[in-house]
């Protein structure tokens, strides 16, 4: 044994969590549909309920710097710069840090993403608290925190990977995302409770708790995100790093899901938050109870549709769900631009939340069971860099088409344009599922179908 992977060829033995396979035989990630299956996973439910505190802390965060760097400089451009900022670290370093996934032990690189997570909010309160905080401050204490998140995304999918298994893999990055969903749903009320209740300082303060359980359960937990594949990854070369990018074609899975996220992104992305007190005013619901459910909406309908996959527990990963899936995002929104009734407008944004979390999901899943073993974080980190580094050229693209056309009209085409998108790689995706069969690559058995 060596930093935590077998030697030698798997002999098809069990690797003492009863998931044990042999190696190139493909994996029934389906069999045996079991409703919440991934919560029957020896140590999964501590790194569900870590990964939500970790996602509430994050948007704790969010909150309240937002708000104190809004009130302090009055700067679009700061306030601009912290939604990119936020996504620039994956189109970036998603690639380098699946690199470092597939050969480190990744319970100490979400560990290293706790620290500095904890680190940032101790840098805020401290200069918030001396009343020294300055732009450049913001830009810095921004770009590191965007860099947390990046660095522990593929180390979280490869530690999904190896607690639950191939078998349960769908339940379990499904209910991790609907984990994520619901921080991300806490988070800011929390945030914004701390924030009029106890002030800035000490609400950055009490963030970093937030952090700390995720980093003791990695103590505890002998997961190493490498217990399950057999192959020792090869010696990292600095030429190798992009080269994953050259290697995506030959698996027609991952390649599409890549194209669909990286639309979800540069399409739609996180641009519609801060257009939505526009929409609040086009709805008269600009202040008040009317906007809080405006801006809870989609997570509610992210949570809702992750909690009811889960109940069915008979939905399997595949293309062309999250293809359909991230149609219906694209069609919601496109609804909910159009719309001028606040019950109509609400329940598009449900739908197109639920949408946007089964489509997400589901490709992440794809591309986790195509990917080949030994290099899973290299492709995780590719179809990050896609799925979310792009999502740093929404707020250009939508933002722009906004004040071209207005609004509505702006949200509207770049909701349109995801769904021509999400219609015609569901033809290709039939297509050439039809002519190549149902194998996508004769080392990964995901149907593209």
């Amino acid at each position: 044994m060596s930093g935590g992977r077998g030697g030698g060829a798997d002999d098809g033995s069990d690797d003492g969590r009863g998931r044990g396979h042999r190696q190139g035989t493909p994996a029934t990630p389906y069999a045996g549909a079991v409703r919440f299956a991934a919560l029957r996973a020896p140590w999964y439910r501590g790194y569900l309920i870590g990964g939500f505190l970790l996602m509430a802390g994050d948007h704790v965060e969010h909150a309240i710097t937002y708000f104190v760097m809004w009130q302090k400089f009055q700067s679009p451009v700061l306030a601009g710069f912290a939604t990119i900022s936020h996504w620039v670290p994956f189109l970036i370093g998603a690639i380098p840090f699946g690199h470092l996934a597939d050969r480190f032990d990744c319970r100490r690189i979400i560990q290293a993403s706790c620290v500095l997570f904890a680190l940032v909010s101790v840098a805020w309160a401290v200069l918030i608290g001396t009343g020294t905080l300055q732009p450049w401050h913001c830009v810095i204490l921004l770009l590191l925190h965007g860099l947390s998140g990046a660095f522990w995304n593929p180390a979280d999918q490869l530690m999904l990977y190896d607690i639950v298994g191939p078998e349960h893999l769908p339940s379990g990055v499904r209910l991790m995302a609907t984990g994520l969903n619901l921080g991300m749903l806490v988070g800011p009320a929390l945030g914004a409770a701390l924030l009029f209740l106890v002030g800035p300082v000490w609400g950055m303060a009490l963030n970093v708790v937030l952090y700390v359980p995720f980093f003791v359960y990695l103590l505890i937990s002998p997961i190493t995100g490498h217990l399950t594949d057999r192959v020792t990854p090869p010696r990292l070369r600095v030429r190798d790093v992009l080269g994953v990018l050259g290697e995506v074609p030959r698996y027609p899975a991952i390649l599409l899901m890549m194209v669909l996220q990286g639309a979800v992104g540069l399409f739609i992305g996180t641009a519609l938050l801060p257009l939505l007190p526009d929409f609040g005013r086009m709805l008269g619901q600009d202040e008040g109870p009317g906007y809080i459910l405006l801006l809870i909406a989609m997570s509610t309908g992210a949570v809702t549709g992750g909690l009811g996959m889960e109940a069915l527990g008979r939905i399997k990963a595949s293309t062309r769900l999250a293809i359909v899936a991230a149609a219906l995002f694209g069609l919601g929104l496109v609804v909910f631009s159009l719309s001028q009734s606040f019950v109509l407008s609400l329940a598009a944004l449900v739908l197109a939340g639920l949408g946007n979390l089964v489509s997400a999901s589901t490709a992440q899943t794809v591309v986790q069971l195509a990917a080949p073993e030994g290099r899973r974080g290299a492709f995780i980190g590719a179809f990050g860099m896609a799925a979310n580094g792009f999502r740093a050229g929404s707020g250009v693209i939508v933002g722009g088409l906004s004040a071209l056309v207005g609004v509505a009209a702006g949200v509207g085409i770049g909701a349109g344009t995801l769904l021509l998108i999400a219609v015609v790689l569901l033809v290709v995706a039939t297509v050439a599922r039809r002519r190549r069969g149902a194998a996508v690559d004769p080392a990964a058995d995901v149907a593209l179908d």
